[in-house]
């Protein structure tokens, strides 16, 4: 099939790319002239795992291709997919500019009929704009009966493992309108999609609100478990319980299931903050008020600051002098994202305390710079004092404690005793319980993990007893 792409960002490149690398002729437009140019000599200006070879094949092979020419990428494809993205508004609503102005330049350029398929994260409602639009530049044209359907085609790819989730999906969303235009839309979308239908149906088919309404309402779900997990955590170091134990004591519940119950700093990236916030919006400009989304977004924004809280209860309120090694910028390992990741508000508090920061993340270090620095723009001088290190090793040179944020695998297996050289002090801030506090207690480490108090505290009161017999043993020989 000929297929558009329209907007080259994180769920276009992949999108496209990986229906290239099924055998079908794609077309990427991007307006980044720059971004274009880059594609086109092989550079690719997202990391993920997997998709830099995956476009040099296709590319190669002539399936996969880009342009900045808006009427040719029109012209161009039987199928148009939206892929651009729908920031979040002042208000928290989904900003849909970029959508909309996609569907104007389908409807003033258009010349054949057309699938048109929002592939990007959109409100309810929001296929029926862009039926309008673009109805009304035919209208303009006096093609008012040049056909046309819109798909609500919702993206679920997992940042860091998009290419396996493409390839291999759980599940394809495929929402159209009843009556023959929509039945076309279908059939056309379930060929497009055949290669993924050969072992089992994985289609599910529905109206495009519903459609809509999916990728919400997954995102919604996920994110409130994280926040749940998270709150249970913190309660779990006041009550005197592990929360790690708790997680596998309530996992292994098939209702519940393991995913997203982790115990860290919150969630971020590009997805879950902004779609939560949309969601909340929807509901409010329909009288509803949505208290768990409220709340979810409420314990991520403090779950943020918990790792500061807890550097702040070792060390006090003034962290002048202190220097922390941070391992981990971007949001969640495998990407270089740091739109809304937790690292960026535990530089800016601990700077703010008076602190120095010595940063390290595998991919993220030229994302996490200017991230950082703008956050910092009018922090006077507390941008001297946040420094990005080499590797790993070079940020905990004559740091104070070592902070964890992102749980890349290098960062699961460190050697320690080389940490405990390397630090001041033998003190590690957990924020994705990495690290077993039994271990570390016996290296001589203070840990602190996230709702692990009560195997420190355990572990700690273990090694005093066992200093304690091992001393009334002494004297008693």
């Amino acid at each position: 099939m000929k297929i558009t792409i329209i907007g080259s960002g994180y769920v276009g490149l992949v999108t496209g790319t990986c229906l290239a690398e099924l055998g079908n002729d794609v077309l990427c437009l991007d307006l980044d002239a720059t971004k274009i140019e880059m594609l086109n000599a092989g550079e690719v200006p997202i990391y993920e795992p997997g998709l830099k070879e995956l476009i040099e094949r296709n590319h190669a092979a002539g399936r996969l291709r880009f342009t900045s020419d808006i009427e040719a990428s029109v012209s161009f494809g039987d199928i148009q997919f939206i892929a651009v993205g729908t920031p979040p508004d002042e208000d928290g609503s989904a900003d849909l500019r970029y959508v909309l102005a996609a569907a104007r330049n389908i409807g003033r350029y258009m010349t054949t009929p057309k699938i048109v398929v929002d592939k990007s994260t959109v409100p309810v409602g929001t296929g029926t704009q862009v039926s309008e639009c673009i109805a009304a530049q035919l209208q303009e044209r006096g093609l008012p009966a040049l056909d046309f359907a819109i798909v609500s085609n919702p993206e679920f790819l997992k940042e860091g493992a998009a290419i396996e989730d493409f390839m291999r999906p759980d599940r394809i969303v495929i929402g159209t309108d009843a009556g023959p235009a929509g039945q076309k839309a279908r059939d056309t979308m379930r060929a497009l999609y055949a290669p993924f239908t050969r072992n089992h149906d994985r289609i599910l088919n529905m109206d495009i609100a519903s459609a809509e309404f999916t990728k919400y309402a997954a995102n919604a779900m996920l994110a409130t478990r994280i926040s749940f997990m998270n709150e249970l955590a913190n309660l779990a170091d006041v009550v005197g319980a592990d929360i790690e134990l708790v997680r596998q004591g309530i996992g292994s519940d098939p209702r519940i299931g393991y995913s997203f119950l982790y115990a860290g700093t919150g969630y971020g990236g590009s997805c879950f903050p902004k779609d939560v916030q949309a969601l909340e919006h929807t509901a409010a400009e329909h009288g509803q008020t949505p208290r768990i989304l409220a709340a979810v977004e409420a314990v991520n924004h403090d779950q943020k600051r918990i790792l500061v809280q807890k550097i702040i209860g070792h060390y006090g309120e003034d962290l002048s002098g202190l220097t922390f090694a941070l391992w981990g910028l971007a949001f969640k390992p495998n990407t270089d994202d740091m739109r809304a990741a937790p690292s960026r508000v535990i530089i800016k508090e601990l700077l703010a305390r008076g602190a120095s920061v010595r940063a390290f993340d595998p991919v993220a270090m030229e994302e996490a710079r200017h991230a950082i620095h703008a956050d910092l723009a009018n922090e006077g001088t507390a941008a001297a004092r946040i420094h990005f290190a080499v590797d790993q090793a070079a940020a905990l040179q004559g740091a104070n404690a070592l902070i964890v944020v992102t749980e890349w695998k290098s960062f699961r297996s460190p050697d320690f005793t080389a940490i405990a050289a390397a630090l001041r002090e033998p003190v590690i801030f957990d924020g994705r319980n990495l690290y077993e506090p039994a271990e570390l207690s016996q290296l001589g480490f203070t840990y602190y993990g996230i709702g692990r108090k009560a195997a420190s505290a355990l572990l700690a009161a273990r090694r005093r007893q066992d200093t304690a017999t091992a001393a009334s043993n002494y004297r008693q020989a």
